[in-house]
């Protein structure tokens, strides 16, 4: 019985992906840090939070995560695998609205399609959750938060994966999108 070798560190290719992701360009409203990646989804794997902030306050939150494995995955009809998590407040007003879900999910997709970040086998949900308060409570009033959890499959270089869930967070935050042809500042990944 021969031992099997274990590879040192990660895959060339599952490195360079990480490195896109970390120079990508970022809105410049997005607080991003890297954070623990799960560890047994993938043999790989990379993550970080972002924050949207604006002045003092933060207005959306959500985290991205790059999955591989070499092997390659069935469902994820190839090597790699992005996923995300994105959510803010909402108006009440506008979480009654029943084509809201649809509308998140149109915002995840037109974010990737505008860095034409290429992919296949996208899946995921959205969510509208409304709370009322009541009781000693009821001044505090009402509350929404929509909230989109999605996952694809890359196809083209990394980077514009993150840059579009970047957008997909200020979206999702109330910001009008960047006018064509401006490019964002240098973020500012971990500072507060």
């Amino acid at each position: 019985m021969g031992a099997r070798k274990e590879q040192d560190g990660p895959p060339a290719e599952f490195v360079a992906a990480v490195e896109q992701i970390r120079h990508a360009q970022l809105r410049p409203e997005v607080v991003a840090d890297e954070m623990p990646a799960p560890q047994r989804i993938a043999p790989h794997s990379y993550a970080m939070t972002g924050d949207v902030v604006v002045g003092q306050e933060d207005l959306g939150t959500g985290r991205f995560i790059l999955l591989h494995d070499p092997a390659g995955n069935d469902a994820w009809q190839g090597t790699f695998r992005c996923v995300t998590f994105a959510r803010a407040d909402i108006d009440p007003e506008m979480a009654a609205d029943p084509v809201l879900p649809a509308v998140g999910w149109s915002w995840l997709t037109e974010a990737l399609e505008s860095v034409e970040a290429e992919h296949i086998a996208a899946s995921g949900s959205v969510t509208v959750v409304r709370s009322e308060a009541f009781g000693t409570m009821a001044d505090d009033g009402g509350d929404a938060q929509l909230e989109v959890r999605a996952s694809w499959t890359p196809m083209s270089a990394k980077g514009p994966h993150v840059e579009a869930w970047s957008n997909l967070l200020c979206t999702l935050a109330g910001l009008p999108p960047l006018a064509p042809g401006v490019i964002p500042l240098p973020n500012r990944r971990g500072q507060r």
